[in-house]
């Protein structure tokens, strides 16, 4: 029996090509794994047949949109995970549910090798091969690009030299990857970090220069996570959907950064995550309302870490899954709701509600009824300036 890879595949280029360039270098016979994960485009039974006439001998193909949003955007929305205090992890989250499919799918057809995409250059190759080897530790990894030699302009030649059923003339300046938590685009012209994006680039979100009328939300959460949008109830993807319509008519969620790539190198990006980053503004505020103060706190530096975490590729790491543990505990009481109007590239809260709310009118209030016994405060500061007042008299007493 021949060996058998499985190749993470796209519908693209790049990976129909991947399907018989693998197997004459190889002499394997390849299996491709198309999963869904919001990306939009070509519907996935369209994707697996043209996997097959390509030369693929099974197409696996996975509806994984309920799942990401569930299990992957979630947690990133509770961690307010925000990779150099910008970018929502658009492709990285993405990363652990295809390898998961991936690794599923080598099972399933008896694969020893899993083939992806990725160039020697970028992190999703890191964020594959660690979540492959962390799931299968018996599986190969390969990426045609890197180490198979397969450039752009081979994959062109040999599509057309092979009659492949893939459009080939047709070249976008831009490397894109997107899916329902939102998009990124890079190189091309993009490469010049004095250049400013053109709107081409943008997909997801219109010019907050020229936006419509202002659109006032009322997001609903339990425990942290989005439940109702203006009173309809919603499931995780429906809420992601939802704000990536309304946040996008209105220009919000676009990111421009020059960023810290894993592999060593800094590597301009453009995003664009009208959802997450609506999302992501209502929940941080409900946060504001609900979490006490030292939680709050370390919860920002575990948030942080998670975040690194992911953006490294360690989403199946044992430390990931203890930070899951706490960030899940800060969330039993974020719950209730979040006003918000959405305008000309800003969401802007206006408003919270909750049950669960550590805001007491009683004692924030100046006005009469106020519960705060201000005759506390001149003790507290004695107390509170006390090593400071003692290390400033040593300093003075030795002319420092």
């Amino acid at each position: 029996m021949k060996e058998r890879i499985v190749l993470a595949y796209s519908g693209g280029l790049d990976t129909s090509v991947a399907i018989g360039w693998i197997g004459e270098a190889t002499g394997a016979e390849v299996i491709a794994v198309a999963v869904d994960v919001g990306q939009g485009g070509e519907d996935l039974e369209t994707i697996r047949q043209r996997a097959l006439d390509c030369g693929a001998v099974e197409a696996y193909v996975a509806d994984a949109r309920d799942e990401f949003a569930n299990e992957y955007c979630m947690p990133a929305l509770k961690a307010n995970a925000l990779y150099m205090d910008a970018y929502p992890l658009v492709s990285a989250v993405s990363r652990p549910v295809i390898t998961k499919h991936l690794v599923a799918a080598a099972k399933q057809f008896g694969a020893t090798t899993v083939a992806h995409g990725c160039t020697g250059k970028g992190n999703d190759q890191v964020r594959f091969e660690v979540g492959i080897q962390t799931l299968g530790p018996e599986l190969k990894c390969i990426a045609p690009v890197r180490d198979l030699a397969l450039t752009r302009e081979k994959a062109i030649d040999y599509a057309e030299k092979n009659n492949l059923p893939i459009v080939t003339t047709k070249k976008n300046p831009f490397s894109i990857d997107q899916n329902v938590w939102g998009r990124a685009v890079e190189t091309g012209f993009l490469e010049d970090i004095w250049n400013g994006p053109t709107k081409d680039v943008y997909d997801y979100t219109d010019d907050p220069t020229f936006a419509p009328t202002p659109d006032t939300v009322v997001i609903s959460f339990k425990e942290g996570i989005p439940v109702a949008i203006d009173g309809q109830a919603v499931t995780p993807l429906e809420a992601i959907e939802i704000m990536n319509r309304r946040a996008g008519a209105q220009g919000i969620g676009r990111i421009d950064i020059v960023e810290d790539r894993l592999v060593g190198i800094k590597s301009r990006e453009i995003y664009e995550a009208p959802g997450a980053m609506a999302l992501m503004a209502a929940h941080k505020e409900l946060e504001n309302v609900t979490i006490e103060r030292e939680q709050a706190r370390f919860k920002k530096i575990v948030g942080q870490r998670w975040t690194e975490l992911v953006y490294d590729g360690q989403w199946f790491s044992p430390l990931k899954k203890s930070l899951d543990a706490f960030i899940n505990d800060t969330q039993k009481m974020v719950n209730g709701d979040i006003r918000m109007d959405l305008h000309g590239g800003r969401a802007v809260v206006t408003g919270r509600k909750s049950e669960t709310s550590l805001y007491d009118f009683n004692l924030a209030t100046y006005d009469e009824g106020d519960t705060f016994d201000q005759s506390m405060a001149r003790g507290f500061i004695e107390l509170f300036g006390l090593s400071s007042k003692v290390a400033s008299a040593r300093d003075q007493r030795l002319g420092l």
